[in-house]
């Protein structure tokens, strides 16, 4: 099945902007992705410096969606989107760099959907979602999208 912005958007509710073209193709790849003032990276990446309680706490994805971060500037939601029983999520994690979200596994295509910056795909696997952070001088400090 070809997954457009269009599709997503209906399966979700949430609208995008009208400056996005709707019939474009999601990709989905299977390395690092930014989107704003996120980033999903695979967990074997980072699973030296991020861990999960005891209790994983894990909740599975709704066809709607889940709201991982709502952007500081504009509050527009980055929202995870996966087919029923697909994707679980927790926020249950330790991460030493103090910037996981949570961590996400999909057994099919996961999708991160934005209203300005459009949607990207995530293939099959494990992801730690994470805010971003830039350089502000010498100092480093959260992206506020």
């Amino acid at each position: 099945m070809t997954v457009t912005l269009a599709s997503l958007s209906q399966q979700t509710g949430l609208a995008v902007l009208d400056h996005l073209e709707r019939s474009v193709r999601i990709p989905v790849v299977d390395g690092l992705q930014a989107q704003g003032d996120l980033i999903v990276i695979p967990y074997a990446v980072v699973a030296s410096s991020v861990t999960f309680w005891p209790d994983r706490g894990w909740t599975d994805v709704p066809s709607e969606g889940v709201e991982l971060l709502r952007g500081a500037a504009g509050g527009n939601p980055h929202t995870l989107v996966a087919d029923p029983g697909t994707c679980r999520w927790t926020t249950r994690v330790l991460d030493s760099e103090w910037l996981a979200i949570g961590v996400f596994e999909t057994s099919a295509p996961a999708y991160l959907l934005h209203p300005e910056h459009g949607a990207t795909g995530c293939a099959p696997g494990t992801y730690v979602v994470r805010r971003q952070r830039e350089r502000d001088g010498q100092r480093a400090r959260v992206v506020a999208d």
